[in-house]
């Protein structure tokens, strides 16, 4: 067994194991939740630049299965208290070792998960680097930061997906960092989806005449988007949107809003949420560190909320036939209370009101 070290920007040493591929990376580290769900965990585009820490202890124990793939490896690197050397599930295909040595992303085990876990939600989200080695200063460290996120997950070229069934819309999908499921619940519901790059214009969306537009989730600060920020503003109100996580920030940006980054953020898949139009709590995946800042929207109103810290988690347009929720009704492995989200976004697109 090789030695490695996680290191945290304030200094901070952990030693422990080295398993997946050798080498050091540097990243942002954060923690997630989920007692399972770690193949969809390491292949969300949203985690890209980051280190992802798994607070449940065990991971690994039903192997590696390529079907269950989100998207294309996006993580920096992976920590975890013990990896599962012997999974049993009919489906799997590999371990989580031989994985991760095939995608190149440097992991540790053996170290207290638990602590760490302590110290973000202490500190807050903070760099560190899965070495050989402890560096002899920390400046390359401190000062990584994740930079043009979705232009590194964007699709690069255009791809249309058929409906299941009889086709009863056509649906454009703007790539932010797409999960794979967003596209079968839409096709699902009878939509032909048309999925295209992160840098496509408003113009050129409008030009397939697409029956609605979704927004998907993604990586990094909302606020670094510019160019998505631009197209939306001139999307609102010409077609029906609905945005999820990434998507939901750049509208609310879009439309005069602000986002702000959490001090460690929600990524999980047990997060509650409540509709402020009912008596409803629901359970949701979340995987942002971002967040709306409710009281600076100048358009739309808050339709649901965190009910642990009260942060903006959806917002209705009812003016332009456009809704977000910054979790994920699309979640695998995770609850399915909201994807009747989608059943929303097709009555919307048949010509109803939210």
């Amino acid at each position: 067994m090789e030695k490695a070290y996680l290191v945290l920007q304030d200094g901070q040493v952990f030693e422990g194991i080295r398993f997946g591929a050798g080498g050091d990376t540097v990243g942002e580290l954060v923690f997630t939740t989920g007692m399972c769900g770690y193949l969809e965990t390491l292949t969300d585009p949203s985690y890209h630049g980051q280190i992802v820490l798994q607070t449940y202890p065990l991971m690994g124990n039903y192997g590696v299965i390529p079907e269950d793939f989100e998207g294309s490896c996006a993580v920096r690197g992976y920590v975890v208290r013990e990896w599962c050397a012997a999974p049993s599930n009919f489906r799997c295909a590999m371990d989580l070792d031989a994985y991760l040595k095939r995608e190149n992303i440097p992991g540790i085990c053996g170290v207290d998960t638990r602590e760490l876990t302590r110290i973000i939600r202490e500190h807050g989200v903070m760099n560190a680097t899965i070495c050989a080695v402890p560096p002899a200063g920390l400046e390359p460290v401190q000062k990584y930061a994740v930079t043009g996120a979705v232009a590194a997950v964007t699709c690069r070229e255009t791809r249309t997906y058929p409906a299941a069934g009889e086709k009863k819309h056509s649906v454009a999908l703007l790539d932010y960092g797409a999960k794979r499921n967003i596209v079968r619940e839409l096709q699902k519901r009878g939509c032909e989806v048309t999925v295209l790059p992160a840098m496509t214009t408003a113009a050129e969306v409008l030009d397939m005449k697409p029956d609605g537009v979704m927004l998907s989730n993604g990586p990094g600060d909302p606020a670094e988007a510019e160019f998505q920020i631009d197209q939306l503003r001139e999307l609102a109100g010409k077609l029906p949107l609905f945005g999820i996580c990434l998507g939901h920030q750049l509208l609310a940006l879009a439309l005069g809003g602000r986002t702000y980054k959490m001090k460690y953020g929600h990524r999980g898949v047990n997060q509650p949420v409540r509709d402020l139009s009912g008596p409803r709590t629901f359970i949701t995946s979340q995987n942002h560190g971002y967040a709306v800042d409710a009281d600076s929207l100048p358009a739309g109103r808050v339709r649901y909320v965190n009910a642990n810290d009260g942060t903006c988690e959806g917002i209705d347009y009812p003016e332009l036939r456009a809704f977000t929720v910054q979790f994920h009704p699309e979640a695998r492995s995770g609850p399915e209370d909201t994807a009747f989200l989608f059943d929303r976004f097709a009555a919307l697109m048949k010509g109803g009101n939210l």
